[in-house]
């Protein structure tokens, strides 16, 4: 398969705050490629400047297709701060690609959308569990340990924080 799994029952290796971050686009018209196709090619570059960056606060993310329209990525981040500070960095990919984006969307009149949504999660108020399974989410970000070391529960796992 290619893929190594974990056997058993194990939980991210994760302690404080977590940040999650998921942004994405949906194409309303597949034939305006000219508004929609940059927006899929800033990514992955983004992304890879920010993987280069160990100071960037980007710890991983995972790219996702949310049906034949919608395109996003879920990120998980050190700190709310250092999201933002990327979004503003003014010698970072995002600010160029996102105003050029903002010029295609007014000329593309409704042709695609974009969204994002962040959460700051502390800790206390997040729990995973991965049964037999690769290196997937928050776990495949941080690692993962044994369930019984933060406890056998959901709601055990959520008290230790």
């Amino acid at each position: 398969m290619g893929v190594e799994l974990i056997k058993g029952r194990v939980t991210a290796d994760v302690e404080g705050e977590v940040v999650v971050f998921l942004i994405g686009m949906r194409i309303n018209d597949f034939r305006a490629v000219r508004s929609w196709l940059p927006a899929v090619r800033a990514m992955p570059a983004m992304l890879k400047e920010l993987a280069a960056d160990s100071d960037s606060g980007l710890l991983g993310f995972r790219a996702l297709l949310g049906g034949p329209r919608v395109l996003y990525t879920v990120q998980y981040w050190e700190s709310k701060e250092k999201l933002l500070a990327y979004a503003t960095r003014p010698d970072a990919l995002h600010r160029p690609a996102w105003a050029a984006f903002n010029r295609r969307v007014r000329d593309g009149k409704g042709s695609v959308g974009v969204w994002h949504e962040t959460y700051v999660v502390p800790a206390g108020s997040y729990e995973n569990i991965y049964v037999d399974m690769p290196e997937f989410g928050l776990g495949a970000v941080r690692g993962t340990v044994p369930v019984g070391r933060r406890g056998e529960r959901a709601a055990e796992r959520l008290a230790a924080g």
